[in-house]
């Protein structure tokens, strides 16, 4: 049987991207939450996909959502990921907010926003793995915010970054 912390350990040493998933409620309120589970799927049909705790207060809106929008976070958004990252209070207070497909809540400024139509739903453990089709997105140029071994890293090249060498600079 494999322990989930160190399950979890081993699966922090792959670097992952920090997006931000919203959506909206049943009564129409934005709902947002942080997540690092992104990735994508197919190009042809334009699929992506991401995953949410079944514990998750935002668990409930995700379900009955149809639709939903990704925004991948840059290097100096951590704190709008932190500020996601916690339930219970207003996420969305004195942000900027945009409006997307189905009137789903936009951020403003991140490296990539991908605006999506439910496509799936499966169950996956402990999780809920949802599938969007990419109906919209936008991409700007940023380096992104990682999380890699439990903490916030961002990319810094040694060089130009036509060498290819890249290095990670961990948060304190």
């Amino acid at each position: 049987m494999i322990d989930a912390r160190e399950l979890r350990n081993a699966l922090g040493h792959f670097a992952t991207g920090v997006t931000v998933v919203t959506t909206r409620g049943p009564s129409g309120e934005p709902i947002g939450v942080t997540v690092n589970s992104f990735a994508a799927l197919s190009l042809d049909p334009p699929l992506v996909l991401w995953s949410l705790a079944k514990r998750s207060w935002s668990l409930p809106a995700f379900e009955a959502a149809s639709h939903f929008a990704i925004h991948v976070l840059a290097s100096d958004q951590q704190a709008l990921s932190d500020r996601f990252a916690k339930a219970g209070h207003d996420k969305f207070a004195a942000i900027e907010v945009g409006q997307g497909v189905a009137n789903v809540p936009l951020l403003q400024s991140c490296t990539a926003v991908f605006q999506c139509s439910v496509e799936h739903r499966y169950d996956g453990g402990d999780h809920v793995i949802l599938v969007g089709r990419v109906e919209l997105l936008h991409t700007r140029s940023a380096a992104p915010l990682l999380f890699y071994r439990g903490r916030y890293a961002t990319p810094e090249y040694e060089q130009p970054p036509a060498t290819g060498l890249l290095k990670l600079l961990l948060a304190a």
